[in-house]
């Protein structure tokens, strides 16, 4: 570098940045390169038709159209945000879980050395039930806390969208491991009485993915029953699944999961395209359960004195990885642009067919694809496993890891509070395209695609409301508990 480029602050371009512009050169020409071949072409065909052949493909074009899937459209979400009275920091964690004398002194440390790098703040929420002393885990407690969750959720959702209970034609609930007779969707029908012929789902044991699970089943269901709503509402129960034993592989789930619910509420009238704020490009669910392995990683059972809890096993990582590669793989046909899968063919022809070992594996940018992303905050681990592994940068994560410093690991419902952040910051713009991925046991990754249908102006409420200037916050690797 001159002394005068220096002085007079201009700096040649290092090769990093000229490469960047080379790639976004290369990107947008293979991008538009369809349509700089097609637009001629057509202008040709065109001057050449005559009538009949022209009507002829207006009535081919107006089957397709009329035999092509229904577009189904988010018209709002909520998220439920608990009473400041069941604030839960990690300190009363330790004062709780101490007080239950349930737990060796190794244990209280084990789960103390988790919660210290864990990523949380301050300010997660627990069930009363759990907070009571003796903790109560009883049937009506955990009925207490999971509808307190549900109907707060759908409560804030209908005043938003100014539906009416009984227009909802579908409901689909997933809670995985709480599952009463009648069944949480029972209650909800019961609780917003419901019309009779109300299309009704309960999903569980599908692990904190399920609410994409849910998602595309009520997609599937729109696209078969015209003009209507489906409502989509995602929990967890923490009261009846706390963990009162000593094995270790039992007790990180206590450590991890606090109250949430989200409530989604799906359209297919078009009507209401103009006041939605998505339309659902994507649903994308792969599975891996038939890999042994797999199946066994997020397990409930009983220990050795036969107290239940859900077991988590040390190759969860390894797996859930696996499974996010094989969940992209079948994603980026449909969403990345051509440029990004052909750089992805060649080098993998190239390590394949020509074995050039040099050549390392070529990781798609989904960052072209894609202007939110929103990973379930299952921990810090999981997210740090996916920015590393999609090239994202700090400000792609932040809505993943703020949600899980402030709401901690809510199950399905996290990727809500993620999408809940991102508006509250004034970040998502028309035309946006947000990618959610969720994992859970069994194992899934599962993934749902939207598009932003206007800007989400900062003055809609949700989840954030009266907070969420005080993100993004730094979160140190270990942050000491002393109780």
């Amino acid at each position: 570098m001159s002394p005068a480029a220096s002085k007079n602050g201009h700096f040649p371009l290092t090769l990093s940045v000229k490469l960047k512009y080379v790639k976004l050169g290369y990107h947008y020409l293979v991008t538009n390169s369809v349509y700089l071949l097609l637009i001629p072409l057509a202008a040709v065909i065109l001057t050449n038709l005559s009538t009949v052949t022209s009507i002829s493909l207006a009535l081919i074009a107006t089957v397709h159209v009329m035999r092509s899937p229904r577009k189904v459209y988010l018209l709002d979400f909520a998220c439920y945000k608990p009473f400041p009275g069941n604030l839960c920091s990690k300190e009363t964690h330790m004062r709780v879980s101490s007080a239950t004398g349930r737990f060796t002194a190794e244990s209280l440390d084990f789960q103390r050395k988790i919660l210290e790098r864990s990523g949380y703040g301050q300010k997660m929420h627990a069930p009363a039930g759990l907070m009571a002393t003796p903790p109560d885990q009883s049937m009506a407690a955990a009925r207490e806390e999971t509808e307190a969750a549900m109907f707060g959720a759908i409560d804030d959702l209908l005043d938003k969208s100014r539906v009416e209970a009984r227009e909802i034609g579908v409901l689909v609930v997933n809670s995985s491991t709480f599952n009463p007779t009648p069944s949480l969707s029972a209650a909800i029908v019961n609780h917003y009485k419901l019309r009779g012929n109300v299309l009704s789902f309960n999903l569980g044991g599908m692990g904190c993915s399920a609410g994409l699970i849910a998602v595309d089943l009520a997609k599937r269901l729109l696209q078969v029953h015209p003009h209507t709503y489906a409502l989509v509402v995602s929990t967890e129960n923490i009261c009846r699944n706390w963990y009162l034993g000593n094995h270790r592989p039992m007790l990180v789930s206590n450590c991890l999961f606090r109250v949430g619910a989200s409530a989604v509420l799906l359209t297919n009238r078009r009507s209401e395209r103009r006041r939605s704020k998505y339309q659902l490009l994507h649903t994308v669910r792969t599975h891996k359960g038939a890999d042994d392995r797999s199946y066994r990683c997020v397990f409930q059972e009983e220990d050795q004195h036969n107290i239940v809890g859900v077991s988590l096993s040390k190759d969860l990582m390894a797996i859930a990885g696996e499974a996010l590669k094989t969940n992209i793989t079948t994603l980026g046909p449909f969403v990345l642009p051509m440029s990004e899968q052909l750089l992805f063919l060649a080098t993998l022809v190239a390590r394949k067919v020509f074995q050039v070992k040099k050549i390392e594996p070529y990781i798609p940018d989904f960052k072209m694809a894609f202007e939110h992303f929103c990973v379930h905050a299952g921990g810090r681990s999981v997210l740090d496993e996916v920015e590393k592994s999609l090239g994202l940068t700090e400000w792609h994560m932040e809505p993943s890891r703020m949600t899980l410093y402030r709401f901690g690991n809510t199950s399905s419902s996290s990727l809500w509070y993620e999408l809940a952040y991102s508006e509250a910051k004034g970040r998502v713009m028309r035309g946006d395209r947000v990618w959610q991925i969720g994992f859970g046991s069994g194992f899934k990754c599962n993934s749902a695609v939207w598009r932003a249908l206007r800007d989400i102006g900062l003055e809609e409420k949700n989840s954030w409301d009266g907070e969420i200037d005080e993100f993004p916050v730094h979160v140190p690797r270990v942050a000491p508990i002393v109780y």
